[in-house]
């Protein structure tokens, strides 16, 4: 049975990878790490920017790994547990996580910080392009 969405509609055509992109955001994204998305919004005619903030709290520089690949920006941890501790409680764990977000056309990463436990990942908006471009109509066998 094939599923139908929004996207199959027949004047959209080549609409596939945007269906792709929406199936792949609902995926593995669990609530760990908590983040913050905001706009920070142009001064001085600069282009608008993006930020990212993701609660790490114990995470170091060298646990973290941020990639950008097919559009998609992937931030990952990685924390080792430490045998040389007795905890008698530990709320606190020592665990990994991948943390997926699918970027637009046009989204550029510009930098990333770890600070006082919040990594901050800021992203510029390039204006797209308008192209126009007139097509010619040939004539047909007669």
């Amino acid at each position: 049975m094939s599923r139908l969405s929004v996207l199959s509609n027949p004047l959209l055509l080549g609409f596939e990878e945007i269906e792709r992109l929406i199936d792949r955001t609902g995926k593995g994204n669990e609530g760990y790490p908590p983040y913050n998305i905001e706009r920070i919004g142009p001064a001085d005619g600069a282009k608008e920017k993006l930020r990212i903030t993701i609660a790490l709290a114990g995470f170091t520089r060298d646990q973290l790994e941020i990639t950008v690949e097919d559009n998609q920006l992937t931030v990952r941890g990685r924390q080792q547990d430490d045998k040389s501790r007795e905890y008698l409680y530990r709320g606190i764990a020592a665990r990994q996580f991948t943390r997926t977000f699918v970027l637009a056309e046009g989204i550029e990463v510009q930098s990333a910080e770890l600070s006082n436990g919040l990594l901050a990942i800021d992203l510029v908006r390039h204006e797209p392009h308008r192209l126009v471009r007139k097509i010619e109509i040939g004539s047909g066998p007669d």
